[in-house]
């Protein structure tokens, strides 16, 4: 009897420390969605942004993306987006779909213009760049550079 007790007090500690490392890590991950202004903005191509992706400006996250869907009318894919109350944007601002590495994530990153105007909740960005496909990059780039299966005489 006093095994099983040692057994589950063992484990009790063991999920309390294991709950507090991911309390921890979600602290220091910043991986919380941020609470701001809704904005909008329409892509192309929206390749591995999902909600819950980062909104990055100078490398600081000041946002995250909220919501994801199809204009069936333009055939663009239209993110929602929150800003960081903090962070007024120029209307002339640009974001794009950036990848942290190679084989790292994507996030949005945001280029600000120089407008005297700033965006308000609701408005879109209207300056925007998909995703680039790397496999398509390399593809254009061996094919260009007569690598493309001609044979030398």
């Amino acid at each position: 009897m006093s095994g099983n007790l040692v057994e589950t007090l063992i484990g009790a500690v063991v999920l309390v420390v294991a709950g507090f490392f991911l309390y921890f890590s979600y602290q220091k991950a910043d991986a919380g969605a941020v609470s701001g202004y809704a904005l909008t903005a329409k892509f192309d191509k929206v390749d591995g942004v999902k909600v819950g992706s980062d909104v990055m400006l100078a490398g600081i996250k000041v946002g995250t993306v909220t919501d994801q869907s199809l204009d069936a009318v333009e055939y663009l894919a239209v993110l929602k987006i929150s800003l960081s109350l903090d962070v007024k944007l120029p209307d002339d601002s640009a974001i794009k779909i950036a990848s942290d590495g190679l084989l790292g994530g994507k996030y949005l990153s945001i280029d600000p213009g120089g407008s005297d105007e700033y965006l308000e909740a609701g408005d879109e960005i209207r300056f925007t760049q998909g995703a680039v496909d790397l496999t398509d990059l390399i593809g254009k780039a061996i094919y260009s550079s007569g690598g493309g299966g001609a044979k030398a005489e």
